[in-house]
């Protein structure tokens, strides 16, 4: 038994780090239900509140303290434990090795070590809830100085605040490893004839996020150290000279907040591309698998990868233009952001492409990557608004923010997942996702996220704050009240209905339908060996590649796909 729950091997870790997600989104779906209750109804008592927090909501009103740690908790939660684990720690670590030929990671004990440092990181984090003086409320950037001198500056300033880092400083040391191991897994274990142009678009994703999580992550992991440094240590690093806090004159001279926004958000934009370009590589095959044509472009789509990445290390300035950086900064950050619309429309037009002229399927995978295209769309434009630093100086502190961020990262990168879930859960379990559920869970989410994240952009054109808990006092949002109840409701229906999911995703675990070995007719690695694989992939049978990932339609062949271990076809004379 210990055995199956430390296991190296990379199939039975990636369900681990799926199922770890699994519980996080589901605690984060929860808390986000909780701030939208007490935006629409902050004056009413419930009595569940009072229970979780007997302090932060004596009485079952939940005070603005604990409004910021629940949204905290939820940004934290989502951002890290789902949006960046599920794409590369789950899909990434079950299905790369297959997908290239071999027989696991490069270093497995390294595979099974990360996802063990991931939990903890998860505990600690959840733990903070349970500490004195509650969990941190700054926000998942927790912005210093505040964050960085300690139980002085409020709840949740104290323990809370230790663990927050902490479980952040254990979750980067984790990506850490996991990125190594993918890069060199990538490099050093490709089957014979898996050169880097037949290898699928997958793999590209998997293989890209890795080399920007070893950047990133590594700058995120010592800004989290010194941090800690500032609030143990007596260091200066975030904290400036003469910093008044609670009547007490600290110490403390010649640091500067800024400095953490820098390191944070050179970290953070590339955290846009950690959760999303897996999911690129992923809808990029299964548009391609059930339009039944090659992907459009494939060398466009993977240079159109790499220059996304690259892009993404040099925009993180957008950030932070109402810091007061100069204005020649502001407009070399924004240039650079325009510039990101290039490759991102070169995947978009590549995905309309690869759809033109196809014999659609649209089952519940498909459906789902057609959603995730829609909302990366919609997403896009609305980042162009964020990109002028004129207009972030009014919009940056609204709900425009909020809807645009969801939208882009949040909602279109769970999409992905979503889309991943139904195409690969015959792989990964052996049965087959009840279609019908799926065909009902995928339109009311599609429909909902709309519903509720369009409608935050025109808050945010309002005026809308974001982070505060109760709008009643400010007059001139009066008029948003029936806007933010529709919001609301709507986020209510569409957390119901992943409870739908949930159940499909369980019941089929057990009752499902058996899968067939290739029951999509893909052409990838993973779909000619049985469902599930065994444990070394191939069953000790050599594997080598004479084919592309995406070869349908194939002129003389007698079906409409060919398989990539396929032999290679004799050459007419």
């Amino acid at each position: 038994m210990l055995g199956r729950i430390f296991s190296t091997d990379h199939k039975v870790i990636g369900k681990q780090y799926y199922f770890l997600s699994l519980v996080s989104v589901m605690i984060g779906l929860l808390l986000s239900v909780f701030m939208r209750f007490h935006l629409i109804y902050p004056d009413k008592k419930v009595k569940l509140f009072e229970l979780l927090w007997p302090t932060g909501a004596a009485g079952g009103i939940m005070t603005p303290e604990l409004y910021l740690s629940i949204m905290t908790m939820h940004g934290t939660l989502m951002v890290f434990f789902v949006l960046t684990t599920v794409p590369q720690g789950g899909f990434g670590n079950f299905f790369l090795p297959i997908q290239i030929g071999a027989a696991d990671m490069a270093f497995p004990r390294l595979n099974m070590l990360s996802f063990w440092t991931t939990l903890v990181a998860l505990l600690v984090l959840l733990g903070a809830f349970f500490v004195p003086g509650g969990a941190p409320l700054g926000g998942w950037t927790a912005y210093p100085p505040l964050s960085a001198v300690g139980q002085i500056a409020g709840p949740g300033q104290g323990d809370g605040m230790d663990m927050w880092i902490l479980s952040i400083a254990l979750f980067s040391i984790a990506s850490l490893l996991t990125s190594i191991n993918f890069i060199a897994t990538v490099m050093e274990l490709r089957a014979p004839g898996m050169t880097l142009d037949r290898m699928p678009l997958t793999v590209w994703g998997w293989f890209t996020t890795a080399i920007i999580s070893l950047l990133a992550f590594a700058v995120l992991l010592a800004a989290g150290l010194l941090l800690l440094l500032d609030r143990w240590g007596g260091t200066s690093f975030f904290l400036p000279t003469g910093l008044v806090i609670s009547d007490r004159i600290l110490k403390n001279s010649g640091g500067s907040p800024i400095l953490w926004q820098h390191l944070f958000w050179f970290f953070g934009h590339p955290e846009v591309y950690i959760a999303i370009l897996p999911g690129m590589g992923l809808i990029s095959t299964i548009l391609s698998v059930n339009s039944r044509r090659p992907v459009f472009g494939y060398k466009a789509m993977v240079g159109a990868m790499l220059v996304i990445a690259f892009l993404g290390f040099v925009v993180w300035g957008h950030h932070m233009f109402i810091s007061g950086m100069s204005p020649y900064s502001s407009i070399a950050f924004s240039v650079l952001t325009m510039t990101v619309g290039v490759p991102s429309a070169i995947k978009t037009f590549n995905w309309l492409g690869t759809l033109w002229g196809g014999q659609l399927r649209l089952n519940v995978a498909m459906l789902f990557a057609l959603g995730f295209v829609s909302l990366f769309v919609a997403g896009g434009i609305t980042g162009i608004f964020l990109g002028q630093p004129a207009m972030d100086l009014y919009l940056h502190d609204t709900y425009f923010v909020v809807g645009h961020f969801h939208l882009i990262m949040g909602v279109a990168a769970v999409f992905a997942m979503f889309a991943g879930t139904y195409y690969w859960f015959p792989k990964m379990f052996g049965r087959m996702l009840n279609e019908t559920i799926g065909k009902i869970h995928f339109y009311i989410t599609f429909l909902g996220v709309y519903g509720i994240f369009v409608p935050m952009h025109v808050a945010g054109l309002a005026g809308n704050p974001r982070r505060y808990p109760d709008f009643k006092e400010f007059e001139f949002l009066s008029d948003l009240t029936r806007l933010h109840t529709f919001i609301s409701h709507t986020s209510f229906t569409v957390a119901a209905v992943q409870l739908l999911f949930l159940f499909n995703l369980i019941w089929s675990l057990w009752r499902g339908a058996r899968a067939a070995q290739n029951p999509w007719n893909a052409t990838t690695l993973e779909w000619s060996v049985p469902s599930p694989p065994p444990h070394d992939n191939f069953g000790g049978q050599p594997v080598a590649v004479a084919h592309g990932p995406y070869e349908y339609s194939v002129p003389g062949n007698d079906t409409d796909f060919v398989m990539q271990a396929a032999p290679a076809r004799e050459e007419s004379a």
